[in-house]
């Protein structure tokens, strides 16, 4: 069974930083495209970072150099390390694990809440 399971998130000023965590169980990361996404009140779920298995990492513009995605093989964790943040990236922070190779696979966590408020 597979699970994956987001931590790390919570409340914090603007211009402060969090670290989200995604700790898989049942598939490792090393061998799925691991992504981050949030959603927040009202609005559509948007992607914001992905890495690659050869760690290639993208980013939506919006949040390019201020958030880092990462892997540890060893914690079979992927991590979303945030800074500088700001109102308009409080949301839940959502992992998911997808394969796009047949036969094509996506997990999904049950996401972290991250306010940003002062």
């Amino acid at each position: 069974q597979v699970q994956l399971v987001e931590s790390g998130g919570g409340l914090v000023q603007p211009g402060g930083s969090l670290r989200l965590s995604c700790a898989a169980s049942g598939l490792t990361v090393s061998n799925y495209l691991m992504k981050w996404y949030r959603q927040a009140p009202g609005k559509e779920r948007e992607w914001v970072a992905t890495i690659t298995r050869s760690i290639g990492t993208r980013y939506t513009d919006s949040v390019k150099g201020r958030f880092t995605i990462s892997r540890d093989n060893a914690k079979n964790t992927v991590y979303l390390q945030m800074n500088s943040l700001n109102p308009e990236d409080a949301a839940v922070y959502y992992c998911k694990a997808e394969r796009i190779i047949p036969p094509t696979e996506e997990y999904w966590g049950q996401g972290t809440q991250v306010t940003v408020s002062s």
